[in-house]
C-alpha cells in the first residue's frame, strides 16, 4: 500500500466519495446489497474487443493482500470479453520481475501491477510500457510515471487525516486529552504518510496531545505485543488510532486481556471483523478508516478500458486518467451496514 500524494483539502466524515463510482463499471462505497463489491455487474458489460490482462501482485499473507487479489478475479470474470492472466504473488522482488517479464513475453494486452515495492519494479514497468503495454499501476506507486499508464490507489495521508479528525470530534469537549497511536510498518512511506495524516488532523485539536507511539508491523501478533507495551506504559489515554484492522485483531486481543474499556479505537483500512465489532458496539472499538481493496476491481476496470481503447464513463474526456485516488471514508455504527458486504477477511 502506497500513495500518490496529494495535498488537497479533503472532508473528513463517514460520507462515501469513491473514486470507483467515476469508472465504467466500478462499484460505489455504498453497495445497495450483500454481494461482494467486485461481482456486481458492471455499468459496461456489453461484449467488446478481447483483452487478455496480465495481473501480478504481492503473496497474499494478509486480509488487504488477499481481498485484492480476490477483487481482481471476480471482476475478470465478469467480462465475457476479458482473459485474466494471473501471477502466484510474491514478496521476493526479483520472483515479481520475473513474473511480469513472463506476461510481457506473452504478449498480455494490458499489465495490472501491485509490486511488492514500487521502486525496486520501476524498471520492469517501463520495459512494459517501452514493449507498448499499458501498466496500470495499483497502489504501490512506481518511481516515475513513465512506468505505468494509469495510477490508482488509496489515500494514506487522507487515512491518517480522516482518522484525526473523527477522534478529534469525539474528544472535542474534553480537557488535556490523549491519544496514542499503532502505526504499521515503519519503513514503509504509507506508514509514515498514515502518521503525517493523523498529527496534522490533530493540529486543529489543541486539547489533545500524542502521548505515545509504536510501530506494529501489520500482523495480528506484532499488534497483541505492542499495544499490551502500549496499554502498561499508559495506564490512562481518550483514544487510539491503529494503522491496520488484521492488527488490529491481536490489539484488541491485548485490551480483553488487560480488561481496559476506558477509551475509543479507530482502526484502518476496512476487514470484516472490524465492521462486525463496530455494529456490535460493545467493545473500544468504534470506527475504521477504509483502504478499499476494490480498487483492484478498478483496475481491471481500467485495463479493460485501455485494452479497448475506451475513456471513463461519466466523464468527458476520451482517455482514462493518468491517476485515480480513492476516498478515506470513516466507517462508524451510524453506516456500518451500508459497507459490510465490501469487509474483507
Amino acid at each position: 500500500m502506497s500513495h500518490l500524494t496529494s495535498r488537497r483539502g479533503l472532508l473528513f466524515g463517514t460520507a462515501a466519495v469513491s473514486a470507483g463510482a467515476l469508472l465504467t463499471g466500478c462499484t460505489s462505497n455504498e453497495p445497495k446489497d450483500e454481494k461482494p463489491a467486485a461481482d456486481d455487474k458492471p455499468a459496461d458489460d456489453k461484449r467488446g474487443k478481447e483483452v487478455t490482462i496480465g495481473f501480478a501482485g504481492p503473496q497474499a499473507d494478509h486480509g488487504w493482500l488477499n481481498a485484492i487479489n480476490d477483487n481482481a478475479k471476480s471482476r475478470a470474470r465478469n467480462y465475457q470479453d476479458v482473459t485474466l492472466e494471473i501471477t502466484e504473488g510474491s514478496n521476493d522482488t526479483a520472483t515479481q520481475i520475473g513474473q511480469i517479464e513472463t506476461l510481457i513475453n506473452k504478449k498480455v494486452d494490458v499489465l495490472v501491477v501491485l509490486p511488492a515495492d514500487g521502486k525496486a519494479l520501476t524498471q520492469v514497468g517501463l520495459k512494459a510500457m517501452r514493449a507498448g503495454i499499458p501498466v496500470v499501476n495499483l497502489d504501490r506507486v512506481f518511481n516515475t510515471p513513465q512506468a505505468y499508464r494509469c495510477w490508482i490507489g488509496g489515500d494514506n495521508y487522507g487515512m491518517g487525516l480522516n482518522a484525526g479528525h473523527y477522534i478529534g470530534e469525539k474528544l472535542k469537549g474534553r480537557s488535556n486529552a490523549k491519544v496514542i497511536e499503532l502505526a504499521g510498518l515503519d519503513n514503509l512511506e504509507l506508514t509514515q504518510q498514515r502518521t503525517k495524516g493523523f498529527d496534522d488532523a490533530l493540529k486543529n485539536y489543541p486539547n489533545i496531545r500524542k502521548v505515545a507511539r509504536q510501530a506494529a508491523d501489520f500482523t495480528v501478533e506484532s499488534g497483541q505485543a505492542k499495544m499490551a507495551q502500549l496499554l502498561q506504559a499508559q495506564p490512562k489515554f481518550d483514544a487510539v488510532w491503529n494503522h491496520d484492522d488484521d492488527q488490529g485483531v491481536g490489539a484488541l486481543r491485548a485490551v480483553e486481556q488487560a480488561g481496559r474499556d476506558d477509551f475509543l479505537m479507530v482502526g484502518g483500512a476496512g476487514a470484516l471483523s472490524a465492521f462486525q465489532a463496530i455494529k456490535q458496539d460493545d467493545g473500544v472499538l468504534k470506527a475504521t478508516v477504509l483502504y478499499p481493496p476494490t480498487m483492484a476491481a478498478s483496475a481491471i476496470d481500467l485495463a479493460r478500458a485501455l485494452g479497448q481503447g475506451k475513456g471513463v464513463g461519466g466523464l468527458a474526456e476520451h482517455e482514462i486518467p493518468a491517476s485515480i485516488t480513492l476516498y478515506s471514508a470513516v466507517v462508524d455504527k451510524d453506516n456500518v451496514e451500508q459497507y459490510m458486504s465490501t469487509g474483507f477477511r
